[in-house]
C-alpha cells in the first residue's frame, strides 16, 4: 500500500505535523506536503470516481495535469469544488471530500454504468436520445441534468477577497524550472526588467528530482545558486504560486497568483490576478509526461513514472511496495533507480523497445533490477487498486507471458512540451518525429503589431529534452528577449553540464501493438471522461475524421485537465485509424486559462457594494441632503424626484413640472455623456457616425444627431456642438457614454485606423446644469457676465464666457420644450455654481427637478428616449425621424442595412401618440391588440406602448407607441391590453402633445 517512508522528502518539514480530513476521515501530513502526497502517505489510493462509468480513480500525476484527484475543498464561505489535490498545499485544518459518487466513494451506485459500458460507447447520447421525441423532455433530459457536472456548487457567500494588479515589464518569463531561471538570468543580465513566475511554491521544476550535474554541482544546488543570483538582481521580480494563465495580443499576459491558499487565515487577498504588459514573453513551461495506453491503465496505483518519482523524492512517499515500471524511453529508469535506492522493490522494468535503454538501463541492471526489453503490459489486475500485471510482447496481441504481483505501476510514454501558452495567441506547432511530440515552431511564432514574434519558447517547453540542451536553449531565449526589447547587455554563459546520454525513445500509442477489442475497451485515454482507445477508433470508423469533431463526439480532452495527458495519445490513435501521419490530423485548439482560475480572481474587487461602483456627480451630496429619491441610470444614481413635506413621488413630480413650466426649474444633467472628437479627419468621421451631416456644422452651432449601428438600428442620440474646425463635442445619453466611446474607438482602430481622429471621454470633467422655464434667461441675466439674449444666442447655439464669476460654456438647447439653457462648468466648481444658481433663483421660485419630471416633459413634446422608444430593433424611420437622415451623404453606419426590404417595409410599426378615451394612464409596455390569433394561439398584436405617463400639464394620461402603420391611422381608436385581461380604448394622435409649434422654447 502507499505509505510515508521513514526518511526522505526534500520539501516536507517532518518536525511540523499537519492534520486534515478527507471524507470525514482524520489524517496527518507534514508542512510542505500537497494534499495528494498526504493522501498517499495516509494509504488513500482511491481519490474519486470517473465521470461516465464511475470507475475508481487514483492519482496519476503530481501537478496541474492531474485528471482524477479533484476534491470539494473547504466549508461554508470557503467551499470550492474541483480543486486538484496535486496542486493544493496542505495546511492545518484542511477539509475536503471526494466527488462524483453516491452514496460513498467506496460504494457508488453509479458504478453500474461500468457494467453497461458496451452499450454506452462514444456518441451513445447522440443515438440514444433521438427518439421517441417526447422521451427527451420527460426521461433523458432529467437524467442527464442530474448526472451532469462535477462537484457541488458553492451556496454560501465567498468569505475571501481578491484583487487585480497591473505590471509593465520588458520580459515576462513563465515557468520557474531550471530553464525559466536560466532565461530570467540571461534577460536580467542583459538589462531588461524581468518578471519571473512559477505556479508551484518551489523553484527548479524537475531538475532537483531528476538529478544531473551542472557546473560541477548537483542540479538542485545549481537551482539554489540561480535563485540567489536572481534575488540579487534589482531588475528581476520573482513570484511563486503564480501561474501564467493566458497570453493575448500585444504582449498582454494574465498571471494568476494564489496568495494565501496555503495559509487561509493570514491577512491579505486570497488570489491576485496580474494584468501584465510585456515586450517579450518567454514560455519556459516545461513538458508533461504521457501515459501509456494499455488495459487497466486507470486502476488506482497506475501512475506516471515522473509523478511517482516526485512523491518519492519531494515528499518521502511511496505509492506502493512493489512497483512495475513500463516505458518506451529512458527517463522511467530514473524512477526505478530512485525506488530501489529508497529500499522498495522493483520486480521488473518493461521496456517496449526491443533494443532497450542506454546508460540508465545499465545502472538499473547494476542495482539488480530486472529489465525486460520488447515487453509491455497486456492488462493490469485489480479493481480499487493494482494487484498485479500480465506481461506480453509489445509486438504481439496481448497473450500473457507472465503474471507479476505488484501494488503499483509506473508508466512513461514519452514527454510532450507544454505548448498551450505559445498557442494561445496564434503560435504554430511542428511535429518532432524523434521525440514524437508537437513543439513550438520558431519560424511561426505569435506575431505582434510590428510583425515580429513576441513569444519565445525555451527549454523543455521548446522541445529540448536533455539538461544540456535545456540550459543552452533557455540562455538563448533570455538573451534574445532582452535584446529585442532594446537592451544590449552582455552574453550569459551556458553552464557546463555533465553528459547524460540516453537511447532514443520509441513511440508507443497502444500496448501491446496488436491489442484486440477486449483490451482496447479497457485502455484509457481520457481518465476523467472515460474515453477509451476503442472510442476514438469508433469515431474514426463513423466518419469523424476531424480532430475537433472527434473531440466532441468522444469528449476526449474536454475534462478539467483539457487534454494535458490525453491529447497526443488521442491524436495518434485517430491518425492510426485514418492511416494518416499525426501532423496531418492536427491538434485541438488551446485556449486560456492554462488551468482553471477562480471566479473571485476574475471579479477582483468588483463584488458586493463595489460590484458595479456607483458614479456620483459633484452635486450628489446636495441631492441626498434634500431627500431625493434616486433611480439607477447605468452606473449613475440620478434623482427621480425631490419629495417635500410628506409628498408622494407622483405629487413631487407634478409640482416639479408645474413649477418648471410656470417659472423656473433646474436639473443636474452632469451624467449626460460628453466625448471630444478631434483631428483633421474628425468631420468625415462624424459624418460616418451620424445619420445626418455633421461636417457642415459651423463652430458655435449645435445639431441634434442620430447614431446607428452597422445593422441600421438606432443606438444613441444627442446634441453635437462644433468647437472648432477640427473638434466636436458629442453629447450622448447617460447610460451610453462608455458604450459610444467604445463604439467610436472600435471603428477607428479596426476600419478607419489611418484616419487622424482622437477621442476622449470627458463626461466626469464637467458639471452640466439645465436651467429651464420662462424665467431661465432672467436668472442668467441676474448672474451677469454673458449676453444670453435671443439675439446674442439663438436656439441651437453655444458660447463660452462667464456667469456669476464662473467660467462656463452655455448651450441654448431644450429637452423640455421650454426656454432652456444647459451650462457646463468644471467639475471642481460644479457644486458652488449649483448653489449660486439656487440662491439667485429664489425670487423666481427655482425648483430642482428629477428624471421623472424630465421624462414627462420630454414625452409631452414627443421627444424620443433611447431605451424607451428604442429596443435594438428600431430604426430612425420608425420614429418619424427621417428628417434627421441626410440625403446628401454617400454613406454612414447603418445606411445600407436600412435599405433592406424588411427595413423599408411600409408595414413596420411606427411612432404615434396615444390618448385614452377615459383619460387613464396606459400600462407601460402594454400591447395594442388586433383581431384574431397568431400561430401560437395568442391574441394578435398591432403595436406596443413605449412611454406612458400622467401629464399634469394636460391633465390626462399620454403615451407614445409603435403601431402598425401608425402615422397613416390618425384619429383611429385601438384597444390596449391590460394585465387583468381587459382593454382600454385609445385614440391615435400626434406624438407631440404640447406646444407643437415650439413657441415656448424659442422665446
Amino acid at each position: 500500500m502507499s505509505t510515508r517512508l521513514s526518511s526522505g522528502g526534500r520539501l516536507v518539514n517532518r518536525g511540523k505535523a499537519v492534520e486534515f480530513t478527507f471524507n470525514g476521515r482524520r489524517l496527518k501530513g507534514y508542512e510542505g506536503d500537497t494534499l495528494a502526497s498526504a493522501l498517499l502517505a495516509g494509504g488513500q489510493m482511491m481519490v474519486g470516481r470517473s465521470f461516465k462509468y464511475h470507475r475508481p480513480r487514483g492519482l496519476v500525476a503530481s501537478g496541474a495535469e492531474e485528471p482524477n484527484a479533484l476534491v470539494n475543498l473547504g466549508e461554508g464561505g470557503r467551499f470550492e469544488p474541483n480543486q486538484r489535490a496535486t496542486t493544493t498545499e496542505l495546511f492545518d485544518g484542511l477539509t475536503c471530500t471526494s466527488q462524483n459518487h453516491w452514496p460513498s466513494l467506496e460504494f457508488d451506485i453509479g458504478a453500474i454504468n461500468n457494467k453497461l459500458a458496451r452499450v454506452l460507447p462514444a456518441g451513445f447520447y447522440y443515438k440514444t436520445f433521438m427518439a421517441p421525441r417526447a422521451a427527451w423532455k420527460y426521461l433523458f433530459e432529467p437524467i442527464v441534468r442530474h448526472s451532469a457536472g462535477l462537484g457541488r456548487a458553492p451556496k454560501d457567500r465567498d468569505a475571501d477577497r481578491y484583487e487585480h494588479f497591473y505590471a509593465f515589464v520588458d520580459v515576462v518569463v513563465i515557468g520557474g524550472g531550471i530553464a525559466g531561471l536560466q532565461a530570467a538570468k540571461a534577460a536580467g543580465a542583459g538589462g531588461a526588467k524581468v518578471l519571473l513566475m512559477e505556479q508551484t511554491p518551489h523553484w527548479g521544476g524537475r531538475a532537483p528530482v531528476d538529478g544531473g550535474e551542472v557546473g560541477g554541482m548537483a542540479a538542485g544546488d545549481h537551482v539554489t545558486t540561480l535563485v540567489n543570483d536572481l534575488k540579487a538582481m534589482p531588475n528581476v521580480t520573482m513570484r511563486t504560486r503564480m501561474m501564467g494563465a493566458g497570453v493575448y495580443d500585444h504582449g498582454y499576459v494574465l498571471g494568476y497568483e494564489r496568495v494565501r491558499d496555503h495559509a487561509p487565515d493570514t491577512p491579505g487577498p486570497r488570489h491576485r490576478l496580474w494584468r501584465i504588459r510585456a515586450g517579450r514573453i518567454v514560455t519556459a513551461t516545461g513538458a508533461i509526461e504521457r501515459p501509456l495506453s494499455f488495459a487497466g491503465n486507470d486502476v488506482p496505483g497506475v501512475m506516471l513514472a515522473s509523478a511517482m518519482r516526485d512523491y518519492l523524492v519531494d515528499y518521502g512517499v511511496s505509492p506502493g511496495d512493489r512497483t512495475v515500471v513500463v516505458t518506451n524511453n529512458d527517463d522511467a529508469y530514473r524512477t526505478a533507480i530512485a525506488l530501489k535506492h529508497a529500499g522498495l522493490e522493483v520486480p521488473v522494468v518493461l521496456d517496449a523497445r526491443a533494443a532497450g535503454g542506454g546508460a540508465l538501463a545499465e545502472e538499473a541492471r547494476g542495482l539488480g533490477i530486472r529489465v525486460a526489453t520488447g515487453k509491455g503490459i497486456a492488462k493490469v489486475k485489480g479493481g480499487k487498486r493494482v494487484t498485479g500485471v500480465s506481461i506480453c510482447l509489445q509486438e504481439g496481441e496481448g497473450a500473457a507471458l507472465e503474471e507479476i504481483k505488484c501494488d503499483a505501476v509506473a508508466m512513461s510514454g514519452g514527454w510532450s512540451p507544454v505548448v498551450h501558452l505559445w498557442s494561445h495567441c496564434g503560435g504554430k506547432l511542428i511535429w518532432d518525429d524523434m521525440q514524437a511530440h508537437f513543439r513550438p515552431d520558431a519560424d511561426r511564432p505569435p506575431l505582434g503589431a510590428d510583425g515580429a514574434g513576441f513569444v519565445i519558447a525555451a527549454g523543455a517547453g521548446n522541445g529540448a529534452m536533455d539538461l544540456r540542451a535545456i540550459l543552452a536553449d533557455a540562455t538563448g531565449a533570455g538573451t534574445a528577449a532582452a535584446q529585442e526589447t532594446g537592451h544590449a547587455g552582455g552574453e550569459t554563459p551556458v553552464p557546463e553540464v555533465a553528459a547524460q546520454p540516453e537511447a532514443a525513445m520509441m513511440p508507443v500509442w497502444l500496448m501491446p501493438q496488436g491489442a484486440g477489442p477486449d483490451l482496447r475497451m479497457k485502455a484509457w485515454l481520457d481518465y476523467q471522461n472515460d474515453v477509451k482507445v476503442s472510442d476514438v477508433m469508433l469515431a474514426a470508423q463513423e466518419g469523424y475524421e476531424s480532430v475537433e469533431h472527434t473531440k466532441r463526439y468522444t469528449t476526449l480532452g474536454m475534462a478539467t485537465d483539457q487534454g494535458k495527458l490525453s491529447n497526443i495519445n488521442g491524436l495518434a490513435t485517430l491518425a492510426s485509424q485514418l492511416n494518416a501521419p499525426i501532423p496531418s490530423v492536427g491538434t485541438t485548439t488551446f485556449r486560456p486559462p492554462y488551468t482553471p482560475i477562480s471566479m473571485g480572481a476574475i471579479a477582483g474587487e468588483a463584488r458586493a457594494e463595489v460590484f458595479q461602483p456607483l458614479r456620483r456627480t459633484p452635486i450628489h451630496d446636495w441631492h441626498e441632503a434634500q431627500g431625493a429619491h434616486f433611480e439607477p441610470v447605468g452606473q449613475w444614481r440620478r434623482p427621480y424626484c425631490f419629495p417635500r413635506g410628506g409628498e408622494s413621488h407622483a405629487e413631487a413630480v407634478r409640482r416639479e413640472i408645474d413649477q418648471t413650466r410656470g417659472s423656473l426649474g433646474i436639473l443636474d444633467a452632469s451624467t449626460l455623456g460628453k466625448i471630444i472628437v478631434t483631428g483633421p479627419d474628425a468631420p468625415k468621421f462624424m459624418d460616418m457616425l451620424y445619420t445626418n451631416m455633421m461636417s457642415s456644422l459651423k463652430p458655435g452651432k449645435c445639431r441634434y444627431g442620430l447614431m446607428c449601428n452597422e445593422n441600421g438600428f438606432l443606438m444613441d442620440d444627442g446634441v453635437v456642438a462644433r468647437l472648432d474646425e477640427e473638434t466636436f463635442l458629442v453629447h450622448t445619453t447617460t447610460g451610453g457614454a462608455e458604450h459610444i466611446h467604445g463604439h467610436m474607438e472600435e471603428w477607428l482602430q479596426t476600419e478607419w485606423w489611418d484616419w487622424k481622429v482622437y477621442t476622449a471621454n470627458v463626461t466626469e470633467q464637467f458639471v452640466q446644469i439645465g436651467v429651464v422655464g420662462p424665467n431661465a434667461r432672467k436668472l442668467l441675466d441676474k448672474l451677469g457676465g454673458m449676453d444670453v439674449s435671443k439675439e446674442a444666442m439663438a436656439f441651437m447655439e453655444w458660447k463660452d464666457g462667464t456667469l456669476g464669476g464662473f467660467d462656463a460654456r452655455v448651450f441654448r438647447i431644450s429637452f423640455s420644450g421650454e426656454l432652456s439653457f444647459e451650462i457646463a462648468v468644471a467639475a471642481s466648481v460644479g457644486r458652488a455654481f449649483w448653489d449660486t444658481l439656487l440662491e439667485a433663483g429664489e425670487e423666481f421660485g427655482i425648483t430642482p427637478y428629477g428624471t421623472e419630471a424630465l421624462h414627462v416633459m420630454r414625452a409631452e413634446k414627443g421627444f424620443i428616449m433611447i431605451g424607451d422608444e428604442t429596443d435594438g430593433t428600431v430604426i430612425p424611420q420608425d420614429l418619424g425621424l427621417g428628417w434627421a437622415i441626410s440625403k446628401k451623404k454617400e454613406d454612414y453606419l447603418g445606411k445600407r442595412a436600412q435599405t433592406r426590404p424588411h427595413m423599408a417595409d411600409p408595414e413596420r410599426w411606427k411612432l404615434v401618440g396615444l390618448e385614452t378615451l377615459d383619460g387613464s394612464v396606459i400600462p407601460d409596455g402594454a400591447y395594442a391588440v388586433a383581431g384574431g390569433h397568431n400561430a401560437n394561439g395568442q391574441r394578435s398584436t398591432q403595436g406596443r406602448v413605449t412611454s406612458t405617463y400622467h401629464s399634469p400639464t394636460l391633465g390626462r394620461g399620454i403615451a407614445m407607441a409603435l403601431v402598425h402603420r401608425g402615422p397613416d391611422r390618425m384619429g383611429e381608436v385601438i384597444e390596449i391590453a391590460k394585465l387583468d385581461g381587459s382593454t382600454v380604448s385609445a385614440k391615435i394622435v400626434s406624438p407631440v402633445f404640447y406646444d407643437p409649434e415650439g413657441e415656448k422654447q424659442n422665446v
